[in-house]
């Protein structure tokens, strides 16, 4: 049994004030294997005040030394490479080799990009037509950090390098459910050199220390990643003390696929929907199919969920994991009953586990055909490996489907047609559009409108967020 119950506050692993033990599930097994303890208030309390404390110097650092210290977390980031994989596939059930090579390459992919944005970044800027004014990029203050458990370094990284880099002070919360690799990167933190107070965790739930944080008069912003509904709540909790709120939040991608898509399209869309367990804000889990394609589409994507192959997170290759937890389990098998009963087609997959597989949160591989958008499988974030399709007659009808939801982080539009592809990028309500699979850059946004959030992550937008624009009059001439 694993045990990692202190946190990290001004530089040195303490003991909780008031201990509260938390079991954390391998989801591939159900059994116990480490423990943690949920902190309380006066544990969130004493990590605001050593971020408080450690604003007054590191807000004033060079930023040559801010980039120097990240690169040193890089280091050690690929030094425990393998500790983070190991940790991720056994709280959260990434597959060993998806852990090795997405999850854990997402964070370091993302601190390289954030290395080449902050190095020409002006921290200090003249202003058009006004030679005695500057617009200084400030630091917000002391950062409340808010993760989840679906990609846990890709999160992490995202949040605390940009802050880093602009000179906050941060106090991180990862998910209770997935908390082990949140404990390595903040011994990668220390290990790198940190300075005292910079960087502090406190394992808790979001009722105790994700509330406390939210409401508290220390913290200068909120940074979250998580569902709409615990989107709200934050923000409401953050309302009285008017801090920043960047919020990261649910999606129902659609995936428009015309009858000029290239051969893969369909195969390619099913693969990205089913990726992580379809536990992804980013999944295209909606595909809108030009009805002279539809009956094929549907068949391909049946025969790709069919061939899609489940096992434990800790076999070696290409293969899905469980879900994350009996919660989340409890959750798909109701939203495919749901499916069932409001009369969508089944065409793979279904209700329980697939064979072979009687312990640990499996689930099928699920595609529903003829699915019409009053169906709760197309409205709501199923947030497992469950597929809708649904055909469209025209362009117009297609980018109406689409964006006929609450949500707004990423659609996908696949076809040949040059001008099309235009149309899409403009039209699709998102913050994200891809197109015929082409992913963004290392250095693209990440972020969502509507009900999927504000702000965004990656690249100069995402170090941007951390940032406030001080305007200076009578600055001294050069």
């Amino acid at each position: 049994m694993i045990e990692k119950r202190q946190f990290y506050i001004n530089g040195s692993w303490v003991d909780p004030v008031s201990p509260h033990d938390l079991p954390v599930i391998d989801p591939s097994t159900e059994e116990e294997v480490a423990v943690i303890s949920l902190g309380g208030e006066a544990d969130t309390d004493a990590a605001v005040l050593a971020a408080n404390a450690a604003f007054l110097s590191w807000s004033q650092s060079d930023p040559a030394e801010r980039i120097a210290l990240v690169e040193r977390i890089l280091e050690v980031y690929k030094s425990r490479s393998e500790d983070l994989a190991q940790a991720m596939t056994l709280e959260m059930g990434a597959p060993i080799r998806m852990s090795r090579n997405n999850q854990v390459g997402a964070g370091a992919w993302h601190i390289e990009g954030f290395l080449k944005v902050a190095r020409d970044y002006a921290f200090v800027r003249k202003l058009d037509g006004a030679p005695n004014d500057r617009i200084i990029m400030s630091p917000i203050g002391t950062v409340a950090m808010i993760t989840p458990w679906n990609w846990p370094m890709n999160q992490v990284s995202l949040k605390v390098i940009p802050a880093l880099l602009a000179g906050c002070t941060m106090v991180l919360k990862p998910s209770e459910i997935a908390p082990l690799s949140s404990v390595v990167w903040t011994e990668i933190m220390d290990e790198a050199g940190v300075p005292a107070g910079v960087f502090n965790m406190v394992n808790g739930d979001g009722a105790g220390v994700g509330s406390q944080l939210s409401a508290h008069p220390g913290v200068d912003m909120v940074s979250f990643t998580g569902s709409t509904r615990a989107g709200i709540l934050i923000s409401k909790a953050a309302a009285d003390t008017v801090k920043r709120v960047c919020l990261e939040l649910g999606g129902k991608g659609a995936n428009l696929v015309f009858a000029d898509a290239d051969d893969k399209a369909v195969e390619r869309g099913v693969r990205h929907c089913m990726q992580n367990t379809g536990q992804s804000c980013n999944a295209p889990t909606r595909m809108l199919v030009e009805r002279s394609s539809y009956d094929q589409a549907v068949e391909i994507a049946a025969a790709e969920a069919e061939a899609t192959r489940v096992s434990s997170a800790h076999d070696d290759g290409r293969h899905i994991g469980p879900l994350v937890s009996q919660m989340q389990w409890d959750k798909v098998q109701g939203m495919i009953q749901t499916g069932i009963d409001e009369g969508a087609r089944l065409v793979a997959g279904g209700t329980g586990r697939p064979d072979g597989l009687n312990r640990g949160y499996f689930a099928k591989p699920t595609v529903f055909a003829d699915v019409t958008p009053d169906m709760t499988i197309y409205r709501e974030e199923i947030f497992g490996p469950v597929l809708s399709i649904t055909p469209f007659d025209t362009e117009e009808e297609a980018v109406r489907l689409a964006n006929d939801t609450p949500y707004g982080l990423t659609n996908y539009a696949q076809t040949q047609d040059r001008d099309r592809m235009i149309r899409m990028a403009r039209q699709l309500r998102a913050g994200m559009v891809e197109i015929n699979g082409a992913s963004r850059a290392q250095i693209a946004p990440f972020g969502g409108i509507k009900q999927s959030g504000n702000g965004r992550e990656g690249g100069e937008f995402g170090l941007d967020d951390f940032l406030e624009v001080v305007a200076v009059g009578g600055w001294p001439a050069d």
